[in-house]
């Protein structure tokens, strides 16, 4: 679209650029190809574009993709986009806020790219509710004025340096791929804008760690910047034990910590037993025959190594709204490293019965240690389910989870909905023995739905 085409579509649709929603519209159609082409679109993937406004960019993304979701705030543009778009059948419009918009249907669309020219003021709250860790994404391309993407890129002892900077960095690899100047956009803002790229930080390239602890930590000594960090810091360890350990001065001040050394603070201040180990090869299981009685006893290695049959436990905990509580697996697991599975899962340990490794999982995995369960059912030892005997419960909890990083890397409320058409889309996204335990729950819990 040029730039009289743009204003045209604002003339017929009554919008004049409102300055507290941030809205100049890209006007330079050379640009708005050149920042589609950097999402690398293939015709597998769904885009997400938040802010399309009069559909600069949204013109060159919708013949390139599976499937196109505009969500735009403004009603008037909303309304142009669905008139625009109405006999393209794999682009969806929503009238909605990029921040509150719920993005959990996106796992179900995987793969995901993200797009958007997005608004200085509400810039932060759409890239947090979009691309916070577990999410759907695997790519990003964004624009946004240039001193806001300067925050994103800073590093340690940059004025820019802080909150902002870490909780991207967190998760991606932020890169600055072009600055666009007023006059590509109408009206003309007073500053430039950055195109920046988001790509995955690599899984490996950092211990595990508990992203809302980091998080939390961060908050504290950012709201204090200029002083001393160990202030603001728990007092469970020795403030100069941790700066040691981590490899500051213990005068060291929030904005001097690289993400790696935010990561080992984080690590230090975690108090979960199991922060550091995702699974140990030798504890002792039980080694039982096909009607589940005991025959033996291995340890976790050799269980696995052989297909011994042992015993195993499944836990499903819903919310007040009857969402499904899902673990993402840490890439640290012997077995289904990286994919979804029930909200508490485990073996058995020698000796012990399904329901009080039931209990035991609940409390270690997710925190939950007073709540009652309800025994679902049970699955037979199989090559999905790992060869283990598995029994299956169900319980309700609500409120906040506290899960070992080493052993998961996220926990998300899914509605049964969600959960049903991911799995019909991509079974390889979830643990083979989960898939058997949501049809159990599913036909006893949702039969009215």
């Amino acid at each position: 679209m040029n730039a009289s085409q743009i204003h045209q579509v604002l003339d017929n649709f009554a919008v004049t650029p409102s300055k507290s929603l941030g809205q100049n519209f890209l006007i330079d159609e050379n640009i708005a190809r050149w920042i589609v082409s950097q999402l690398e679109i293939s015709p597998e993937d769904c885009v997400v574009e938040v802010g399309p406004g009069t559909g600069a960019l949204t013109e060159h993304m919708a013949p390139l993709c599976r499937k196109l979701i505009l969500v735009e705030f403004d009603a008037r543009l909303a309304d142009y986009q669905r008139k625009r778009w109405a006999d393209t059948p794999h682009v969806e419009v929503h009238h909605a806020d990029g921040a509150t918009w719920d993005p959990r249907r996106l796992f179900a669309e995987q793969p995901v790219k993200f797009m958007g020219n997005l608004p200085y003021s509400a810039g932060g709250a759409i890239l947090a509710n979009f691309l916070t860790s577990p999410c759907a994404c695997s790519r990003a391309v964004v624009m946004l004025q240039k001193e806001f993407i300067d925050r994103i890129l800073a590093k340690p002892g940059d004025d820019a340096y802080g909150l902002l900077s870490l909780r991207i960095q967190m998760d991606w690899v932020p890169k600055a791929l072009k600055t666009v100047p007023p006059e590509a956009f109408s009206p003309r803002p007073k500053i430039d804008s950055t195109v920046m790229l988001l790509t995955p930080r690599p899984p490996q390239e950092l211990p595990p760690y508990d992203h809302r602890l980091m998080d939390e930590l961060m908050r504290r000594c950012f709201a204090q910047r200029r002083k001393q960090m160990h202030k603001q810091l728990p007092a469970t360890r020795p403030w100069a034990e941790v700066a040691a350990a981590v490899g500051v001065s213990p005068t060291a001040r929030p904005e001097e910590l690289g993400l790696a050394q935010w990561v080992s603070l984080t690590r230090a201040y975690d108090p979960h037993p199991l922060s550091a180990v995702a699974q140990k090869d030798d504890e002792l299981f039980d080694v039982v025959d096909a009607d589940d009685k005991p025959i033996g006893r291995a340890t976790r290695k050799e269980v696995h190594e052989k297909n011994l049959i042992h015993r195993a436990v499944h836990v499903l905990v819903f919310n007040k709204n009857r969402d499904c509580l899902l673990q993402k697996r840490s890439m640290l697991k012997d077995k289904h490293p990286g994919v979804w599975d029930s909200s508490a899962a485990g073996h058995l340990d020698a000796g012990e019965d399904y329901e009080t490794a039931a209990r035991r999982e609940l409390a270690e995995e997710l925190g939950i240690t007073d709540t009652p369960l309800i025994k679902v059912g049970t699955l037979p030892p199989t090559e999905q389910t790992g060869f283990e005997h598995v029994t299956i419960y169900a319980a309700v909890q609500d409120g906040r989870v506290s899960f070992p990083a080493a052993e998961i890397d996220g926990v998300l409320p899914f509605p049964a909905s969600i959960i049903d058409t991911w799995l019909e889309r991509r079974p390889q996204d979830f643990a083979s023995s989960f898939i058997l335990c949501w049809q159990q729950v599913r036909s006893m819990l949702y039969q009215d739905s």
